[in-house]
């Protein structure tokens, strides 16, 4: 069963990354491993901190053209 769990996170991250959804468990990972003096963002922080990372910073709700 373990190798099936494995699979199925190993897809479940490359189909988010694909379709652009932000891994916030890895987030959560690194945060632990390599800045552990500095506090993570919650969940909906880390997604508008992406989000504005891939439209260039454009607020939520406005038109992107």
């Amino acid at each position: 069963m373990s190798r099936l769990a494995g699979t199925w996170q190993c897809c479940r991250h490359f189909m988010g990354m694909l379709v652009g959804v932000p891994d916030y468990d890895a987030y959560l990972a690194h945060m632990r491993e390599k800045h552990p003096e500095h506090p993570a963002m919650t969940r909906e922080q880390f997604v508008r901190s992406r989000m504005e990372a891939r439209l260039g910073a454009r607020t939520v709700g406005k038109c992107p053209c």
